[in-house]
Order: C-alpha cells, then sequence, then structure tokens
C-alpha cells in the first residue's frame, strides 16, 4: 500500500518541487498551501496538469493549529516546509515570523504526536549557524541567531529536538544551505541577478559580495529529503543537505554576468546591504553525514545547476512575472 505523505509548504518554490518528486515516486500526496482570497495554489499552478491531478491540495494556515490537524490526520510521513523566509522582511515583522516558523511547527509537532504519525520532517536553514566559526560546517556547529528569521528557525529545531527527546516523536532536523533554481522568488540571489540581466539592464545592483554560500540546486535538495525519508538511521537527527563547496556572491554574480550578458557591471546598492553583524560571512556546510546516512550526493554542479535555472526563466515569459526594477525585500 503506498505511503501517504503531506507537504506543508507546498505552494512554495522548493515544497512544490518536492510534491513533484513525492507523486513521481507514487506516494499519494497532500499538498498543503497557504489560503488566500484569489485561490491561488503559488507554484502548484504552474505544474502540469497530470501533477496537479495527482496531488490533493488542501488550502490553510500554519498559524492555525485546527487546520493542521486536519491536514495531518491520517498521514503516514510530514514534510514540514512552510515558513517565512526572507530575512530583510524579518526586520521588519519579527512577530510574524515568531507566529508563523515557531508556533506554526508546535502545531505541526502536536499534531504528529496526536496522531502517531510515522515520520516528520522539519525543515531548517544554514542560517541558523550564522557566520561560520571553523569549515566545513557539521551538524555540531554552534547556533547564532544573526536575523530574527534565523532566530525563529533555531526556535523551531530546538522544540522538534524536545519533541524527540520528550514523546519519541519521529523527528528529523533536515538543513538545506542556500537552494536555488526554477520557481525561486526574487528575494533570493540568483533569481535577483538574473531578472536584472534579462530585464537588459547593465548595471546589476546588489549588496554585500565578498559572503560566501554553499548552493544547492533545488532537485538535489529535494533527493535529499527524500533520501533523509527512506532512511530510518535519520529519525532524531540533525542533517545538513550541502555540496561541501562554497563562491562569494561576487564571483556567483560575475558566472552569471559571463553566462547572460558579459558587457554588464555590479553596482552596489545601500539599501541591499544588511546590518554588518546581522550578515552571514560565509556558509560552507560539511556533507558527510548524509552521505554516510542515506548514500545521498549531489547530482548538479553549480554550471548545469545555473544553466537549468536560467533556461527556466528565459521559458514561457517566466522572467517577467519577476519584478526585477524594485529591491525584494
Amino acid at each position: 500500500m503506498s505511503k501517504k505523505v503531506l507537504v506543508t509548504g507546498a505552494d512554495g518554490f522548493i515544497g512544490s518541487h518536492l510534491c513533484e518528486l513525492m507523486v513521481a515516486a507514487g506516494y499519494k500526496t497532500k499538498a498543503m498551501v497557504y489560503y488566500n482570497s484569489f485561490n491561488s495554489w503559488g507554484w502548484l499552478d504552474t505544474l502540469p496538469k497530470e501533477v496537479r491531478d495527482e496531488l490533493e491540495i488542501v488550502s490553510g494556515d500554519i498559524r492555525d493549529p485546527y487546520g493542521v490537524r486536519n491536514a495531518v490526520q491520517g498521514i503516514d510521513a510530514v514534510f514540514h516546509l512552510a515558513a517565512l523566509i526572507a530575512i530583510p522582511y524579518s526586520y521588519l515583522s519579527p512577530a510574524a515570523y515568531v507566529d508563523t516558523n515557531i508556533k506554526g511547527t508546535l502545531n505541526v509537532l502536536q499534531a504528529c504526536r496526536d496522531f502517531a504519525t510515522e515520520r516528520l520532517l522539519v525543515t531548517s536553514t544554514s542560517e541558523v549557524y550564522g557566520t561560520a566559526k571553523y569549515v566545513p560546517i557539521d551538524e555540531n556547529h554552534p547556533f547564532q541567531g544573526q536575523s530574527p528569521y534565523s532566530a525563529t528557525k533555531i526556535g523551531a529545531d530546538r522544540l522538534a529536538e524536545s519533541f524527540y527527546r520528550s514523546f519519541e516523536l519521529p523527528v528529523t532536523i533536515v538543513r538545506p544551505f542556500n537552494t536555488y533554481g526554477p520557481r525561486q522568488s526574487a528575494r533570493a540571489i540568483i533569481p535577483t541577478i538574473i531578472t536584472q540581466l534579462l530585464a537588459g539592464k547593465s548595471e546589476i545592483q546588489l549588496g554585500a559580495l565578498s559572503p560566501t554560500r554553499d548552493l544547492n540546486f533545488v532537485k538535489d535538495t529535494v533527493a535529499g529529503f527524500d533520501a533523509i525519508w527512506q532512511s530510518e538511521n535519520t529519525v532524531g537527527k540533525e542533517i545538513n543537505i550541502a555540496t561541501q563547496h562554497e563562491i562569494s556572491i561576487g564571483e556567483l554574480a560575475e558566472m552569471i554576468i559571463s553566462i547572460i550578458n558579459p558587457a554588464a557591471r555590479i553596482v552596489s546598492d545601500e539599501q541591499r546591504l544588511r546590518p554588518e553583524k546581522s550578515e552571514v560571512n560565509r556558509l560552507l556546510g560539511a556533507n558527510s553525514l548524509i552521505k554516510e546516512l542515506t548514500g545521498w550526493s549531489p547530482r548538479y554542479d553549480l554550471k548545469a545547476g545555473l544553466e537549468e535555472t536560467i533556461n527556466w526563466f528565459k521559458s514561457g515569459g517566466n522572467a517577467s512575472n519577476y519584478k526585477s526594477d524594485i529591491y525584494n525585500v
């Protein structure tokens, strides 16, 4: 009998790709999307009809414990991705991040406990580590909340750990390093660069160029979620999904510029800079644990992932849906 899985945040970037993977693998997949009066299912609206038809799509709000319970009941495995993610917006509305990322995760944990869900994967972020104190960053690295966003994700992770230790809830904390690819929101660095270039701009507005990031192509990230779920050895663990390679924002921008428009140049935009003590200057993740426990390894190098991402933005008018002329907080 096929397992039934729930993906929260299914309307988002990574969530929509994970839903595709779950459908392709033959799982009965329930997709929880954020309720809105436009009846928009986010990125799920763009999936092929044959994929969408295989999804049970439910609208709700991760902050509502009753709606979460209704979504979780009868589910074998929950992939909890619903979250507020933009770091700059967390400077403006930190309370919204507490409600969504901490209280929302608590609602999922409690529902899974009440319904004896077989597996729960809670999505973390490499931002919980802050600027690297040593590299590569393994799962024993200290945490540092350098933004309200990262602080709430640390809180959500620790709640998840407490439910594993206190109630033996079969939780795994999945910690992807920076994911990129088709459908990523405009508040991320790679769509920011690509959409400005495709709009014909010769001056690309960016913030800090020196910070480094460990970049996962989205298909590798969701394959990591699947591999972690399939392994019984991952219960109770915190697990990085990382390539164990880093690149600076400046080098990344030059790489994308060379593919799309080599004549373009980078211009510093003060409003895009994080506060000095909030900027995470270096992220380079260790991936030895996920390889040991699951056998997962990234299939895409950065060049291949960027080419597939750029081609997506070029196709079907996708780039025109992005507001490349403003700073997307």
